[in-house]
């Protein structure tokens, strides 16, 4: 491939990101301002969509930092300001994350299970970055996208359980429900309108549209809406009062969680060892470190944390020459991880703002951290809304597939394209 048709092909998908920020923001935009935040004034929602939210956990650091409070003050506080304007329900995603590790986590076993007559069991790649399942899709194809993890990622599982399970609880149809996700990266936008995740029988999309925390924090701005105030609101419950309702992540200061949630549960259903703790190995930089399970000198699990596209270039250029070790990889197009996401914590330059991040870090690590399979609220859904966790129905709403969208051969590939 050629120098120019590559910067031909990253100035189109760049492109097309700046278009789908800039329409998803004009239209979420739009849809707040019939709510009041325009005018202070909320409008007769019988009127409208039933308006919700949901959070994800990653940008609840920002609030915190932005609003000088902790995340359970400044969670409440920004679903006060949400309410103010009209929103009917403020969800956290942490419930749709458990969802997406635990499939992740079955996957993987799987996958580990039939490594020696499935040449494309191993590595698995995570699936929920949309920076890096773009890339993976349409820069690297075939290479790549026959060991992405098919588990849905948490927004757009977030989005089948408010479309369909709660949209069912509230006796809506889906398409009176006008979804809102709030994340910390502008890619998000761009998974939202796959068009896996429109269901055209029903004539609605698992998530109408996404604001980077940045744009919320804009809205508040707009509307004059000081954090002093905005009254505090206790978050809403998908599934209501069950168990503890108190804030809580999963086991990573940056991420999601996948990788650690993984690596501890093969070491268990795999070896039959319980891991406490993880030890990082830091290899080019902090965002390529990598992860060893051993016993009696012999290595069981190798798994990396790979973030930014320098370093998933670099996996990518070892994977070509079948030097990659790993049975999974964490891949995340952001460096630093999700809290680090370009919806809310650009600085100046278009360079991440490290202060704020180190900030948004410390606050991230002072949640408890609570097991997916710990979750009775997961539990309860698997069998309430989904018939089971091996059910087709739990298969069908929790998984999806990706596919090349690129017909090079893989030797035209350069290693040090830039998204």
């Amino acid at each position: 491939m050629s120098e120019v048709n590559i910067a031909r092909k990253k100035e189109k998908c760049e492109n097309c990101t700046k278009q789908c920020n800039k329409k998803q923001s004009d239209d979420a935009v739009g849809s707040m301002k019939e709510w009041g935040v325009d005018n202070g004034q909320k409008c007769d929602a019988s009127k409208h969509k039933v308006l919700v939210v949901s959070v994800c956990p990653q940008s609840l650091p920002f609030f915190a930092v932005k609003f000088h409070l902790d995340i359970p003050e400044a969670a409440q506080k920004l679903c006060g300001f949400l309410k103010s304007v009209g929103v009917k329900y403020v969800f956290d995603t942490t419930l749709a994350t458990s969802f997406s590790i635990l499939e992740s986590q079955r996957e993987f076993v799987q996958r580990y299970r039939r490594k020696h007559h499935d040449t494309h069991a191993m590595p698995m790649f995570t699936s929920s970055c949309p920076g890096w399942i773009r890339y993976a899709e349409h820069v690297l194809g075939s290479l790549v996208t026959p060991h992405i993890c098919t588990a849905r990622s948490p927004q757009q599982i977030m989005g089948s359980l408010v479309k369909d399970y709660f949209s069912r609880q509230q006796k809506l149809a889906p398409h009176q429900v006008y979804h809102v996700v709030v994340a910390p990266c502008f890619d998000k936008k761009l998974e939202a309108v796959r068009d896996e995740f429109f269901t055209s029988l029903l004539e609605s999309r698992d998530v109408d549209c996404v604001l980077t925390s940045g744009e919320i924090l804009h809205l508040m701005e707009q509307s004059n809406v000081s954090v002093e105030d905005a009254d505090c609101v206790p978050l809403d419950h998908v599934i209501g009062e069950i168990g503890d309702p108190s804030l809580t992540r999963h086991d990573s200061r940056r991420s999601e969680g996948f990788l650690e949630h993984i690596y501890k549960y093969a070491a268990k259903e795999l070896f039959g060892l319980d891991v406490q703790e993880i030890v990082y190995k830091t290899l080019r930089n902090r965002d390529f470190q990598e992860v060893v399970l051993e016993r009696d000198g012999e290595t069981l699990l190798q798994f990396a944390a790979v973030y930014g596209f320098r370093n998933i270039q670099t996996l990518v250029h070892r994977m070509r020459k079948g030097r990659v070790p790993y049975q999974l990889v964490e891949v995340l197009s952001c460096p630093g991880g999700c809290v680090s996401g370009r919806g809310q914590a650009e600085g100046e330059g278009g360079r991440p703002d490290r202060a704020l991040v180190q900030q948004m870090e410390e606050a991230y690590s002072s949640l408890p951290v609570r097991l997916p399979e710990a979750s009775l609220q997961v539990q309860r859904l698997y069998q309430d809304w989904l018939e089971g966790q091996d059910s087709p129905r739990a298969q069908q709403t929790l998984h999806t597939q990706y596919s090349s969208h690129t017909q090079l051969p893989l030797h035209t590939l350069i290693p040090d394209i830039q998204w």
